[in-house]
């Protein structure tokens, strides 16, 4: 039986990683080329634990295609559960290789770039380029550390160190399994994201910002808007536990995870995030 064992990446991370959140891949290399396609529901977004003060729960599809070499492309497409138009709020492109360093220790290189709408009320928007280095080490226990370079209107580096376990608890039939993977991670950067952030809500909340923006252009997209550096800091502390019911071709997901925030963090939508994930993935 193959145990699918993927990951949804946004721009940097999840919908974030970096991300993440930035893609479905595989966290073991691939002994054949593989077709993977998802969907996924997410009560908020979270950027390294943190979230916007907006309610930005979605929906995303997504489909990667990963060589036995270990390249691989995907993409995504997400949709704002609050926006009322039918247009797509977000999407990403990414390309990525993974490889062996020794028989327990693997790397992954990727790219992603994403799109998003003009004043998008996504954290992560005002970085729309990705650049991310995955050191991963299998033993009893998988350890993982994550260096992201995220830039666009700003720029901003992450670094993230992860300890996670996965558990067969039981079968149901003969080609099944339930498993559980509890993970911990810390995360460290910066934040000039945040600056830019705090510009384009000031532009959506305020009227007399919607009617000058397409007079006088998008503050957001000049100097003015961003600080011109902030001090690479503890984050956040993020503890995941996701139950999976896996098969040969398919998953099935429901994840919980809580972000306890660091005092450092600009961010004010919340000190201890929630964060809830139904996710469906199946490959070919």
């Amino acid at each position: 039986m193959v145990t699918l064992c993927s990951n949804f990446c946004f721009g940097q991370t999840e919908m974030s990683k970096a991300s993440a959140d930035s893609t479905i891949s595989s966290d073991t290399i691939a002994h054949k080329s593989t077709l993977t396609l998802g969907a996924v529901y997410a009560n908020n977004a979270s950027y390294y634990g943190q979230k916007p003060e907006e309610n930005t729960a979605y929906t995303a599809i997504a489909a990667s295609y990963k060589l036995k070499s270990g390249f691989y492309l995907s993409g995504m497409a997400y949709k704002l559960l609050n926006e009322k138009t039918s247009s797509v709020s977000a999407s990403s492109l990414a390309a990525g290789i993974n490889f062996k360093l020794a028989k327990k220790l693997s790397a992954d290189l990727s790219y992603t770039h994403s799109f998003y709408p003009t004043h998008s009320p996504m954290l992560q928007a005002a970085n729309a380029e990705n650049i991310s280095l995955e050191l991963a080490h299998e033993s009893w226990l998988q350890v993982k550390l994550t260096g992201d370079y995220d830039f666009g209107k700003t720029n901003d580096e992450f670094v993230t160190a992860a300890i996670s376990k996965t558990i067969n608890l039981f079968s149901i039939g003969k080609k099944d399994v339930v498993t559980i993977e509890p993970s911990a991670d810390i995360t460290a950067g910066t934040q000039h994201f945040y600056q830019v952030y705090q510009t384009e809500k000031r532009l959506r909340d305020s009227l007399l910002g919607i009617i000058l923006d397409p007079i006088m252009g998008n503050p957001a997209d000049g100097s003015t808007t961003t600080v011109s550096s902030t001090s690479f800091n503890l984050l956040s502390y993020n503890f995941k536990l996701p139950l999976a019911y896996n098969r040969s071709h398919y998953l099935l997901e429901a994840a919980y995870q809580l972000s306890v925030l660091s005092n450092q963090v600009q961010s004010s939508a919340g000190k201890a995030n929630s964060f809830v994930t139904l996710s469906f993935y199946y490959q070919f």
